[in-house]
């Protein structure tokens, strides 16, 4: 394979701590994504999320904890309890739910002090590869743009969107930008979540599994970064 400047070096490290997942089907899928839209929905914390627990009636058993990587908190009163992937509100039923084991009718108020700024990440051939804070909507093509645009050794009409739907896998759709000609024409588009990671590859791809693990993704985004 070479050698692999610092640059490659640090997109290959985004792919693989974003798509620790199992290989769960083998599917060719060549056709356009659907347009999906970003609802306005709730946040929902993430690994590395601070929260602020004020217990009304017994403050003794307040605290500020952080959800750890594997997306639990440990709780004063309640032990472990799993967050990630849960809203604030969700997460403060749950916590009351817990107390309530020990405590008569707790009442509890929930602040997110710190959280994960929502990103995306474009790679392979733009200008400028890298991770990218997410401040509103923006489509597969914006995020090329963002980016620094494609490349002129760019496959525009087999841009791949790695996108992970729970803690354990991650769908890929492929996507053919090259009829894209202005930023209204969503035909082949595509509007990104937070945490999607654009690839733009330099060569034809011949197959791609519609769900990947962490090996094959590695397998795949190495040679061509």
């Amino acid at each position: 394979m070479g050698h692999i400047g610092p640059m490659k070096k640090t997109i290959l490290l985004i792919a693989i701590s974003f798509l620790t997942v199992p290989l769960v089907a083998h599917a060719q899928d060549q056709r356009p994504p659907r347009l999906t839209t970003v609802t306005e929905e709730r946040y929902r914390l993430q690994p590395g999320d601070v929260l602020e627990i004020q217990y009304r009636y017994s403050p003794e058993f307040n605290q500020t904890v952080t959800v750890q990587p594997d997306g639990y908190i440990t709780l004063e009163v309640g032990g472990d309890l799993k967050v990630a992937g849960m809203t604030v509100d969700q997460t403060r039923q749950a916590i009351l739910k817990k107390a309530s084991t020990r405590l008569q009718d707790p009442i509890a108020t929930i602040i997110l002090k710190e959280f994960q700024k929502p990103y995306f990440v474009v790679a392979g051939e733009v200008a400028q590869p890298g991770k990218i804070e997410m401040r509103e909507r923006v489509t597969a093509i914006q995020a090329i743009m963002l980016a620094g645009g494609m490349k002129e050794s760019a496959k525009s009409s087999q841009v791949v969107v790695f996108r992970k739907i729970n803690s354990d896998i991650a769908e890929v759709k492929l996507l053919n930008l090259k009829t894209i000609r202005r930023t209204s024409d969503l035909e082949n588009d595509l509007t990104l979540q937070p945490g999607d990671m654009v690839f733009v590859p330099r060569d034809k791809i011949s197959k791609i599994e519609r769900f990947m693990r962490l090996a094959s993704v590695a397998a795949f985004m190495a040679p061509k970064l």
